[in-house]
């Protein structure tokens, strides 16, 4: 197949580097791509959607899939089927699900699927009198719009919470994404990444995995993107799964059905684990990155197909099948994240000559571009040292091996990932 894949990180680099180790040969286009995506597949940079469905169409691509949420939520999905082209991911409308907290959590509420208790709100005094009236603390403020998985804010006190609702209100923590915010209880738990591939009617459902979102060792430091990942996690079992599918897969897709929305795409659900009983946090509508760069090397079915019959209603056609094995990813950063940018610095692998760690390791780029030929990190989260094993703590093992054979100045990582699993 010709295959198009819209965005620059980590998950779109991973995603592709699993389709270019398939058995069937296909041409991987990148848009815009990275620094490294060069490697496997072709990058163009078209902005303008409309210019780039013609380009899909003059290029004869047979599938497109959409790694992150701004271009879903700007209606890519919806431009490229007006052009008859087959695309994996959700309408516009369906993809308010992330664009919009607020959207989301009144649709959990309207559909009686299990979240947090919750007030939304453009009014600061509204806010207020929620925040005075609740019992527990802390207390969670969420920004309505997209703000780079950074929007929410856990404030231990009451004050702390009215000052968070007053710094988004006012557009001054995240500009216009913060003009309406949810105040909502804290609940008291573990958290879980489950993803569910959906084409609007049926449903797969990947492992579930578990990020670790804060930059510092031990859930220290501010929210980032995503500092590392490990799947399949321990802390869900058959009875949890049970629980996600009934009451919070199933009734949200007939919900989007009965909202004229139909999900088709990437649902991930965003789930704190409170008592045995799973609990929405969040829907994003793509995958999580970092816990994409681990998912696809588990797939054993080929992730072009999953996508493609995804893209196609015909999930109930395919067999999904997973790896018996676990995968462990360590983000690397730059110097000076997540605070402020940092300067680019030139990055060097040693060559590995460990034959296990080569077989059972890869590395998926993110923030990177070539100056002269040679590859260096741009900022934010640079690259995914990505390790597989029999167990969590053989995965975990490769994955830090394998950040020791990565170099370039101010480097930095957690060095705790998956501990959770590991202490348990």
């Amino acid at each position: 197949m010709n295959i198009l894949i819209l965005g620059s990180g980590g998950r779109e680099y991973s995603i592709g580097l699993a389709i270019s180790k398939e058995q069937e040969q296909h041409n991987i286009t990148f848009c815009p791509g990275n620094g490294a995506t060069d490697k496997f597949a072709t990058n163009i940079d078209i902005k303008d959607y409309n210019e780039l469905a013609s380009w899909a169409k003059d290029n004869q691509i047979d599938l497109t899939i959409v790694g992150p949420e701004a271009p879903l939520v700007d209606g890519v999905v919806d431009i490229f089927k007006k052009n008859g082209l087959t695309i994996f991911g959700p309408s516009s409308k369906a993809a308010q699900l992330e664009g919009s907290k607020v959207y989301m959590k009144n649709i959990l509420k309207k559909y009686g699927i299990p979240t947090a208790a919750f007030i939304e709100t453009s009014d600061k005094q509204e806010a207020y009198n929620f925040i005075d009236s609740m019992d527990k603390l802390p207390i969670v403020v969420k920004a309505d719009g997209l703000c780079a998985g950074k929007g929410v804010i856990i404030a231990s006190t009451k004050q702390e919470a009215k000052e968070a609702v007053s710094g988004m209100l006012s557009g001054e923590s995240f500009g216009e994404a913060g003009r309406k915010v949810i105040v909502e209880e804290y609940l008291d738990g573990y958290e879980l990444s489950i993803f569910a591939i959906c084409d609007g009617e049926n449903y797969k459902v990947l492992p579930a995995a578990q990020d670790h979102k804060r930059v510092g060792d031990g859930d220290t430091g501010p929210n980032t993107g995503g500092m590392g990942a490990y799947a399949p996690t321990p802390l869900v079992n058959d009875n949890i799964y049970k629980q996600v599918e009934e009451n919070i897969i199933k009734p949200t897709l007939k919900g989007m059905q009965k909202e004229d929305a139909p999900f088709e795409g990437v649902l991930f659900i965003g789930i704190m684990v409170v008592d045995g009983k799973p609990i929405v946090l969040e829907y994003n509508v793509r995958f999580g990155d970092p816990e994409c760069e681990i998912l696809m090397p588990l797939l054993e079915t080929p992730v072009s197909e999953l996508f493609y019959k995804g893209a196609t209603k015909q999930l109930d056609k395919l067999d999904i099948k997973i790896k018996d094995s676990y995968g462990v990813a360590v983000v690397m950063a730059s110097k000076n994240y997540p605070y402020s940018s940092s300067e680019p610095a030139q990055i060097i692998i040693d060559e590995i000559v460990d034959e296990e760690l080569k077989e059972n390791s890869h590395i998926s780029f993110a923030g990177v571009k070539k100056i002269d030929g040679e590859l260096f990190a741009t900022g934010g989260r640079v690259l995914l040292c990505c390790g597989f094993g029999n167990s969590i703590e053989e995965a975990r093992n490769r994955a830090y091996a394998l950040c020791g054979q990565v170099h370039f100045a101010g480097k930095k990582c957690r060095t705790d990932i998956a501990y959770q699993a590991l202490q348990n």
